[in-house]
Parts: C-alpha cells; structure tokens; sequence
C-alpha cells in the first residue's frame, strides 16, 4: 500500500509538472496571437489559433501581419517544428526576428535569405518553416515565398478553391537558403488563406490529399473573410485536429474610385 501510494504520488507530480507546462506554453502562445500586427487598412483580415488540446502539442504555430510602405501588407505563416515550450520560446523568437527584417521593406525572399541567415548563425533555434505573402492592394498583386511551408489556397468569387503553386525553399535555421519569388495577380473578389499543416493533416493520409480536400471545398458565395474562415475550419473539422492549427485569411477591400492611387486613408 506504501508502495502504491508512492507510485501514485509521483505519477500525481508528472501530471501537474506536465499540466503546468502545457498551460504556460499554451498562455504564451494565445497572448502573442492575441494581436497580430496592424494590417493596411485596405485590407479585410481573419485570423484563428486552435490548440489542439492533447498532450503538450502546443506551442510552434504562428502568424504575423507586418505594414509595409505604400500601402502594401506583408502576411507571415509558420510552424517551429516540434511542440512544448520551447517551442513557444522559439516561435516567439521568430517573429520577434521577422518583424525586424521585414521592416527593411525587402522582397518576401530576401527576407526570409535574411532571416535563415541570422537563426542559422545564432544555432540555437529549432528549425520552422514560414510561407511570405506581400500584399499591393494598389496593384492587386501578391508576391509568394516559402520555406519549406504548404501552399496557400485563394478562393474565387464562386467560392472554389485551389492552390497556389508556390517554390519550396528549405526550412528556416538551415542555412541552405535558396528561396525563390513567385507573383499573381490578386482581386477584391478573392480571398488568400494561409494555414499551418494541422488543418489539412490527417493521420495516414498522403498530404497531397490533405490539400486536395481544402481546395475542393466551396465557400458560400459573396462570404466576408471572417465567414470564409469560420467555414474552412467547419468544414475541415478543425476543432478535433491532431495538432496546433493556425489560419489566416485575408482579402484586398475595393477602393473607391475617389481615393487617390496608392494613399493612405485618414
């Protein structure tokens, strides 16, 4: 009985040791996802962050919005590769960092050659991968970057989805580089969504049936980005999801013709 009693205590701390862990990294991830940084306000954004509540698989998954000049909107998605809490200390470290290269205005690829370089030399982060969006709501273009992240999905003003065939460079933290820039063309009328594997990966299933599931799917025509989003994730069943899931939605609002070309508003 002793013995037992021992046995149960120490199985006792575990679970509280492991529950106050998965609870601080868990806390640290919502308050930096609390408020993404300001978007231009041309631009209608959705974000969501769904922990997937089982074990200490918290902690990895980010997004960020950073404003660049002339109007223009730099999206970020990542994914730190494992889960924990250190892997929240490191997710922190990345947008800490990517927020600062950004702010030089570079292409998405330069910016993430940049940043590969400086967690590369600094060798204490684990790798992560990141998809850039740069945004000219002006223009109505986006410029693509990966590093080694899924593809973003752009839904048409029919509600049907595909993907968009973007070059996958390697991880960040490498130190290989090699990442390339891919551009479209981008209408009020469609809408860009970033996301982080655990949305689309199922256990056993090869991934690019993962994707062709979220690019089969067909939003409710004439949506805003926040019920597009809301869908996607109902759709997908994104609240019973085996890992950390991360979205981000985003859509250039039309400009009225009055408003000169390339200003900000008031």
């Amino acid at each position: 009985m002793h013995f037992a009693g021992r046995l149960a205590a120490v199985h006792l701390g575990h679970a509280q040791e492991h529950s106050t862990t998965h609870g601080t990294a868990l806390n640290l991830q919502q308050a930096l996802l609390a408020e993404p940084g300001r978007p231009h306000p041309n631009l209608d954004l959705a974000t969501r962050y769904l922990p997937s509540g089982t074990g200490v698989l918290v902690g990895g998954d980010w997004f960020e919005t950073v404003r660049l000049h002339y109007g223009r909107t730099l999206l970020v998605m990542g994914d730190v590769m494992g889960h924990g809490l250190d892997a929240a200390v490191d997710m922190n470290a990345y947008r800490s960092m990517l927020r600062y290269v950004a702010s030089t205005d570079l292409p998405p690829h330069r910016v993430l050659r940049q940043l590969d370089a400086a967690v590369s030399e600094e060798g204490t982060r684990r790798p992560a991968t990141c998809l850039l969006v740069r945004i000219d709501p002006a223009r109505g273009t986006a410029a693509f970057s990966s590093a080694g992240h899924l593809p973003p999905a752009v839904f048409g003003p029919d509600g049907s989805g595909t993907l968009i065939d973007v070059p996958v460079g390697p991880p960040l933290g490498t130190g290989l580089g090699g990442y390339e820039l891919t551009t479209r063309t981008v209408t009020p009328e469609e809408t860009l969504l970033l996301f982080t594997d655990g949305l689309v990966e199922r256990r056993g299933e090869d991934i690019d049936v993962s994707l062709a599931r979220l690019a089969g799917l067909r939003l409710p025509v004439g949506a805003g980005v926040q019920q597009s989003l809301d869908q996607v994730l109902l759709s997908l069943d994104a609240v019973h999801a085996e890992d950390d899931v991360a979205v981000l939605a985003a859509r250039i609002r039309p400009r009225p013709d009055h408003e000169p070309h390339g200003a900000d508003p008031p």
